[in-house]
């Protein structure tokens, strides 16, 4: 399996390449050759399969057991998800009688990020320690300096997944101000040598556009030996195709008796910023994983759901141009200011892979090959004009072939809040984080569209604990509710009293950031 440019271009890279690569030069992401579809006797090869039999299984549909043998894979694949504390790593949850919430956050930083970030932080470690084995003694060693951009989760999972890997320095950028207490307390109490936590005024588009800035500047590139931890990273995709099936397998255990899985349509409904964690489940259901459309859940920072709606992919809608109403809304970017932070994002990055394949379906061409090519044309054009003009409208075409995969919805606060009171309330009793309840409104609202044979899984992207502002604001006026005794795990307590180490970056500004990592490069030296 080989991987190229979204937007283009020769280059064709292994999958090593692709890992410690991250962004194309071009400023494209990675996607592999074709989507492999599943073996014929997947449904009963891998029923009973554990996390880390399906990772295996997944996994090696994409990598060449020539880069990553069978046996290595396995041991990367055990030594990511011991850290977890559910046996399952990805359980599922009933809450009802066709609806779950399928639990993401039993990883070390109580978030979903965690399932791709503690394996990609071992694939780094083990291409790098291969590479330097081979190096003649005395020889230069090849590191990585490791970028990325969080609005919230991205940051701890990545640095708890990289803190102390040999050959490895991490710069975390995040809006300063606009994480919760407890996601910067878990980035900026990590003391690590290795570690560096960059607290940049602005927001986390800006932090964003600050990164693919540094992966573009081929000289600094080229210096510092870029790689990238945010899901511009193909292996944080791929990683997160796992528990779709593994949720798709546990499902089978909660039907009523008589019913088969193959009666059932199955609906993921996804809290959304990023389009990662939904794009990993776009990438499942084109393997061939049985499911219906995925639901695109999102908060008032809504430029997904206003695509589904109107073809339309712009930053500032016109209604919101007018008027911000009670919300603030920076005069930069356009981003609201919502109870679930960390889908505060105007432009969504994975959904430049997603727009590739609806525009791969739209081209013209006598062979693969030639579409392939108008395919990376019309993006790259389109993706030019998101960042000149703050928008584009597809062609209807690709619109409809949008529709046929996904649904969308957009969450209020304001709902999200009686969400997480309805469900603590609720048979069974459940906490949910104001992320996690962006997903259960959703599901809600778009159940009447369903058919009466579909059950919906609800990804819980993290533990409720992480949001502690939200929770309570929900839970104020509810008697028996303790946030400490009921929410609080053991692990957070005291967090926000350790010790913190981050650098201050004033404004958004590229060339200050790579002040910052030269700096640190001179110390280290």
């Amino acid at each position: 399996m080989r991987y190229f440019s979204t937007r283009g271009g020769s280059q064709k890279l292994s999958f090593e390449e692709t890992v410690l690569t991250g962004l194309a030069p071009n400023g494209g992401l990675y996607i592999p050759e074709h989507i492999p579809q599943l073996p014929k006797d997947w449904k009963t090869e891998w029923g009973s399969y554990s996390f880390v039999d399906l990772s295996v299984a997944v996994l090696s549909l994409y990598i060449s057991p020539d880069e990553i043998s069978r046996d290595e894979l396995r041991s990367l694949v055990q030594k990511s998800y011991q850290t977890f504390r559910h046996p399952d790593v990805t359980p599922l949850v009933k809450l009802g009688e066709k609806k779950f919430v399928l639990e993401l956050f039993h990883g070390p930083t109580f978030a979903f990020k965690d399932v791709a970030l503690q394996l990609l932080g071992n694939l780094f470690e083990f291409f790098l320690l291969r590479r330097n084995a081979k190096k003649p003694r005395g020889a230069e060693l090849e590191k990585l300096t490791v970028v990325g951009a969080t609005s919230g989760d991205t940051g701890s999972a990545a640095i708890y997944g990289l803190r102390g890997k040999s050959n490895v320095s991490i710069f975390i950028l995040h809006p300063k101000g606009r994480v919760s207490p407890i996601q910067e307390a878990q980035m900026t109490t990590v003391t690590d040598s290795n570690v560096h936590n960059v607290a940049v005024k602005g927001t986390f588009d800006d932090c964003q556009d600050v990164v693919k800035s540094l992966f573009a500047d081929k000289e600094f590139n080229a210096k510092h030996h870029l790689g990238a931890v945010n899901s511009i990273n193909w292996a944080r995709i791929l990683a997160q195709t796992v528990y779709y099936f593994l949720s798709y397998f546990h499902v089978q255990k909660h039907l009523p008796a008589g019913v088969s899985i193959d009666d059932v349509e199955i609906q993921y409904v996804v809290p959304t910023g990023n389009f990662g964690d939904i794009l990993a489940g776009y990438y499942a259901k084109h393997m061939g994983l049985p499911m219906g459309k995925l639901a695109v859940a999102t908060n008032a920072n809504d430029i997904l759901a206003r695509f589904w709606k109107s073809g339309r992919y712009e930053k500032i809608d016109s209604e919101t141009r007018l008027s911000v109403g009670a919300q603030k809304i920076t005069e930069a970017s356009g981003v609201k200011e919502t109870l679930s932070p960390a889908m505060d994002i105007l432009v969504s990055s994975n959904f430049e892979r997603l727009l590739w394949y609806l525009a791969y379906e739209a081209a013209i061409g006598t062979s693969d090959e030639e579409k392939r090519n108008n395919a990376s044309l019309a993006l790259d054009e389109w993706m030019h004009k998101v960042k000149s003009d703050g928008k584009i409208e597809v062609p209807i075409p690709v619109l409809e072939a949008a529709r046929r995969d996904f649904v969308a919805e957009k969450i209020s606060d304001e709902l999200t809040l009686e969400t997480i009171r309805t469900h603590f309330h609720g048979q069974p009793h459940y906490i949910a984080d104001p992320h996690t309840a962006v997903g259960l409104a959703a599901a809600k609202t778009i159940v009447s569209n369903n058919t009466p044979n579909t059950y919906q899984i609800v990804l819980s992207t993290a533990h409720p604990a992480k949001f502690s502002e939200a929770v309570s604001r929900a839970l104020e006026n509810v008697s028996n509710f303790d946030f400490d005794r009921d929410v609080l795990p053991a692990e957070f307590r005291g967090l926000l009293e350790r010790e913190k180490r981050v650098l201050q970056v004033e404004r958004p500004d590229v060339e200050l950031v790579k002040e910052v990592i030269e700096d640190v490069a001179r110390q280290s030296a």
